[in-house]
């Protein structure tokens, strides 16, 4: 496999004197320092900022799905270390570390809530999606450079690249509910927008593919239905995106299950109904785990026990993953020839875990009602900013709105809102709408 290509940044910039660092570790370091990497520590994963200083933020969320993906590349080098096209393929571990890091940094405040509400915002302008705002961010707004962002390695892009198809390509307009006046007081589950990059993004991802044969291109960029949303979605992942899906969802299921539990939202009662059936009890026999022994430690007094339980599950979901190939027509390249997978039964009871999870803690009244509230915060905040940008917008972002061209002066805001954190945007919202009296020193 030629690297070199894969190493290339789309700025072209000189080496630093004496610089002893790789592609991946500088990739590495511009993330660790980015601004859009700390604000993830003020950006909701499930449970609500500020109720406790236990529970996963975006932040700490990331570190362990880097953890969790660095484990898996080691596992399968050593699982398949008599395949050197396979072992050569598997990322560096600053390469990997970079890929989870950088995953959930498009993300906007106020979790899935501020997500359909940009989309809402967005509607008539190209759309909003989160993983699309990664890539916009990585590859153009960061400030590392005046117009390249963060100006990554060609393969870290690829690695982040979840969803390799264009939003005006994917979406299907009669996928979406109806939208009362007040858009805010949209459906959610209605308003979902496609998984996908951002069409501004176009010349981004060809020059990401220049990396690939023009067969294998087309074969990477076959659509499906999307069966949640309605919408189309992407077929394929390459190899690196393939271990970060994998470190996510073993993340969000056991770590969000670990806050549940501590929070009292997921009981045991809750857990042995969940898996009272006979077919439910046979999937720990058939991932050799004790349903019983689990279930103790997960719900145990003894807080270290609980830990010892969710570490256990994690590295079964870990040493249960292995590399196989992705289907992907036409595929010559290793990085879209291979992919991770996890066997089939310790996949099904991972869903069936986070399955519990999503009923019980994601899909919670009080959950709901908190991403509801950030969903009106959203709307509102932006339909403001939208009504008299040039009264409303700090200094910085209405240059950009002034300089951009006129179909692209909402996306402008829309970055702006979407880089907000929870507390940023609940505060400006408080100084544009709340009727106390406000000053012109309040910080934000």
């Amino acid at each position: 496999m030629n690297m070199s290509i894969w190493e290339e940044r789309r700025f072209k910039e000189d080496a630093k004197t004496n610089e002893v660092r790789s592609p991946w570790e500088r990739d590495y370091a511009r993330l660790v320092h980015s601004a859009a990497f700390r604000r993830l520590q003020s950006k909701t994963q499930v449970l609500g900022l500020g109720e406790s200083d236990f529970y996963r933020t975006r932040l700490t969320h990331s570190l362990e799905v880097a953890q969790i993906g660095v484990g898996i590349v080691r596992w399968l080098a050593a699982k398949h270390k008599d395949c050197t096209e396979i072992v050569d393929a598997l990322p560096p571990s600053a390469l990997m570390n970079s890929i989870c890091f950088a995953h959930d940094i498009g993300h906007p405040p106020f979790g899935h809530g501020g997500e359909v509400a940009l989309n809402l915002c967005m509607r008539g302008h190209g759309g909003f999606e989160g993983n699309g705002q990664t890539l916009r961010i990585l590859s153009k707004l960061d400030k590392y450079t005046a117009q390249h962002g963060m100006n990554p390695t060609r393969r870290l892009l690829l690695g982040v690249l979840k969803y390799p198809v264009a939003y005006g390509d994917a979406v299907n307009a009669e996928a979406y509910g109806n939208t009362p006046e007040k858009i805010w007081l949209s459906k959610a589950g209605e308003q979902h927008p496609p998984k996908c990059y951002l069409d501004d993004e176009r010349d981004v991802v060809k020059w990401v593919f220049e990396g690939l044969e023009e067969a294998e291109r087309i074969g990477f960029a076959k659509l499906k239905c999307d069966k949640k949303t309605a919408h189309l979605k992407a077929a394929y992942h390459a190899f690196d995106t393939s271990i970060l899906e994998l470190a996510d969802d073993i993340s969000y299921s056991l770590h969000d299950l670990e806050d549940a539990i501590a929070v009292g939202m997921i009981r045991r009662k809750d857990w042995d109904k969940h898996f009272a059936s006979d077919e439910h009890k046979k999937l720990f026999i058939a991932c050799e785990l004790d349903a019983e022994s689990v279930g103790t430690k997960l719900f145990s007094d003894a807080s270290h026990e609980r830990k010892e339980m969710i570490g256990q599950l994690v590295h079964k979901c870990i040493t249960s993953t292995y590399v196989d190939e992705s289907g992907i027509p036409n595929a010559v390249s290793p990085l879209l020839k291979w992919n991770a997978k996890m066997d089939a039964v310790t996949e099904e009871l991972r869903k069936h875990i986070f399955a519990l999870v999503k009923a019980k803690a994601i899909k919670s009244t009080g959950v709901q009602q908190l991403e509801f509230k950030g969903q009106k915060l959203v709307v509102e905040l932006f339909e403001a900013l939208a009504s008299d940008p040039e009264r409303l917008l700090p200094e910085s972002t209405l240059a950009r709105y002034t300089q951009a061209a006129n179909e692209s002066k909402m996306r402008v805001i829309c970055d702006y809102v979407s880089g907000m954190t929870d507390e940023y945007a609940t505060r400006m919202y408080e100084k544009i709408y709340a009727p106390h009296k406000g000053s012109i020193f309040d910080r934000l």
